[in-house]
């Protein structure tokens, strides 16, 4: 799964539309390198024994995370943030974002524990590209 080849990632965001519905680009040792689009919320939900790792790289999106009162993390182009495993988190974009994401792989979209999922989120370990 690992290319030999660079991967352009602007070509692998034209490649599909869907929000909530990552894309594995390629791997990293035992993890995969995702690009999600991200466009209203997603859900509630917890990696038990996992940290994820999120690069924003077009639009903002906002993480509400329960560490153990709730607050929400606002992030730009650029900006970073790894949610702790163990911590419920849920995402949303009010105008739509690019994200990179780094999660084991086999890592489910919704996590191990989550609210009830919405039509519009894909419950994936993610779509090879």
């Amino acid at each position: 799964m690992v290319s030999m080849n660079p991967i352009d990632l602007n070509e692998v965001l034209a490649s599909f539309d869907a929000a909530w519905s990552p894309r594995i680009v390629t791997r990293v040792n035992d993890y995969d390198i995702r690009l999600a689009r991200m466009a209203g919320e997603h859900v509630w939900h917890v990696h038990e024994d996992t940290d994820e790792f999120f690069l924003v790289l077009d639009g903002e999106i906002e993480i509400g995370v329960r560490d153990p009162d709730e607050r929400v993390v606002t992030l730009t182009r650029g900006q970073v943030f790894v949610v702790p495993k163990g911590t419920f988190h849920k995402p949303s974009s009010k105008a739509g974002a690019s994200v990179l994401l780094v999660e084991p792989a086999g890592t489910l979209s919704v996590g191990d524990q989550h609210d009830e999922v919405p039509g519009h989120v894909d419950v994936t370990t993610g779509h090879l590209v």
